[in-house]
């Protein structure tokens, strides 16, 4: 019964973000688009949705980490896991180029990217499957490199 709750819960959650995503426009490739397009007609909305998100995003981190390390619950009664923190590291940058290139081509990340999926438009399924084989890919040329 625990797992349908948190299962519940989360999809509550992912349901808001979507909302969220629609009412900012922030599903829009153009307006993304506008936001990276620094030498012409910058629109700042996005860095005002992020600054939000921000805002009420760090307070909530801040009190899951004080519950972690004294060993609390999150509020659904699953256990907390918080990722490590660790240095900046030459996969860390490339992965962060590849996700940037990306958005700054398409103008949609993964939030928007299901949201247009879920709307049932082209550039989502589009987004959506090549992001699909990026992660299939992922494993196979990560080896690869390793070696």
């Amino acid at each position: 019964m625990k797992h349908h709750a948190q299962a519940g819960q989360a999809f509550a959650i992912g349901l808001l973000f979507g909302i969220g995503l629609l009412l900012s426009g922030m599903s829009n490739p153009q307006k993304v688009i506008g936001f990276l397009d620094l030498a012409g007609q910058w629109d700042p909305s996005l860095a005002l949705v992020m600054g939000g998100a921000i805002a009420v995003g760090l307070p909530l981190f801040r009190l899951a980490e004080s519950r972690s390390h004294r060993q609390l619950p999150s509020w659904s009664g699953a256990p907390i896991h918080l990722p490590g923190k660790s240095g900046i590291t030459p996969r860390l940058v490339l992965g962060s180029v590849l996700f940037g290139i990306g958005w700054g081509i398409a103008g949609i990340c993964p939030g928007p990217g299901l949201v247009l999926l879920g709307s049932l438009q082209w550039p989502g399924l589009l987004f959506v499957l090549a992001m699909v084989a990026g992660m299939l890919l992922f494993r196979p040329l990560d080896k690869a490199l390793s070696r």
